[in-house]
């Protein structure tokens, strides 16, 4: 079958294309979702991070 001989090699490509698809099945439910609030903890880390980059 298409010059593979082992089973374990099949397989390995049969479930590279399974989870290509099921990737491609979430990124379409997920698609359009909406975005998550902004935590205070987001905010604070932001303002360190920034902190950070400013002294480099």
């Amino acid at each position: 079958m298409l010059g593979i001989e082992d089973k374990a090699v099949l397989t390995a490509y049969l479930l590279c294309i399974a989870s290509a698809i099921l990737c491609v099945i979430y990124g379409l439910v997920n698609w359009n979702r909406g975005e998550e609030d902004i935590q205070p903890d987001d905010v604070k880390w932001a303002a360190e991070e920034k902190e950070i980059e400013e002294e480099l």
